[in-house]
């Protein structure tokens, strides 16, 4: 692992890496449903609020749609869903409200020490396509222990658009070579090394849901490949 002595930052993705976006937002969308006695597929109802979240980040970097966060990214898919899964009539505020799950993400149970223990040793930063409100309160309601949060929206461009990974090394104050991008998606490690960034992968098995397909990674694709933080902060001797 060369060059590894020479790393100062960390910086993570979030949603998946660090938080189980799926359960948190397929268990409260759930609960909204069930006290209105409407029955349906929540985990699909999950998966395609996400997969809202991925197409319209997609179209804002092509430049087909002016620069928007994610929190309105997600207000306009989920008011796109409601009606489809029989829920179209809650009002302006419990759309808000549903819409700031987002915000109320829980962390994977090794996450919080891991971090804990990584900071003894690094910067700790997030680089989230999140925003930084989105952040914010979703650190405060996990109690994640962040050196620094840093979102894309800083860049005015979304991962995996290279200035996302630059800017983040920017206003870390590292040269990217310096800066150990870790996250639990291959794609997102690949265009964060093309900018010079270390890599670090941790597998969450349970990202894709239960019956999910685990991303394999094979041998030497990235500088640390790990079970979980707690691995992760073992291998970089914290």
């Amino acid at each position: 692992m060369p060059q590894l002595h020479q790393v100062e930052a960390l910086t993570f993705d979030v949603f998946g890496t660090v938080v189980d976006w799926r359960t948190s937002v397929t268990s409260e969308v759930a609960a909204v449903a069930s006290a209105r006695k409407v029955q349906g597929n929540w985990h699909s109802f999950a998966d395609e609020w996400r997969r809202g979240y991925r197409d319209g980040m997609d179209l804002v970097n092509k430049g087909k749609k002016p620069w928007r966060t994610v929190d309105v990214i997600h207000r306009e898919k989920l008011d796109e869903l409601l009606p489809k899964y029989g829920l179209g009539n809650l009002n302006e505020d419990q759309r808000r409200q549903l819409n700031l799950v987002w915000h109320r993400l829980e962390p994977w149970a090794d996450a919080v020490e891991g971090l804990n223990r990584l900071r003894r040793r690094f910067v700790v930063a997030t680089l989230s396509n999140g925003n930084m409100r989105l952040l914010t309160d979703m650190a405060k309601h996990a109690g994640l222990p962040w050196d620094c949060i840093l979102s894309s929206e800083l860049a005015g461009a979304f991962k995996p658009d290279p200035r996302a990974y630059r800017k983040a090394a920017e206003l870390l104050a590292v040269p990217t070579e310096r800066v150990m991008m870790t996250a639990a998606h291959s794609s997102d490690l690949r265009a964060a090394a093309s900018t010079g960034m270390r890599t670090a992968f941790v597998a969450r098995p349970l990202e894709y849901g239960p019956n999910g397909e685990t991303e394999v990674v094979p041998g030497g694709t990235f500088d640390v490949v790990a079970t979980d933080f707690l691995d992760l902060a073992r291998k970089l001797d914290c």
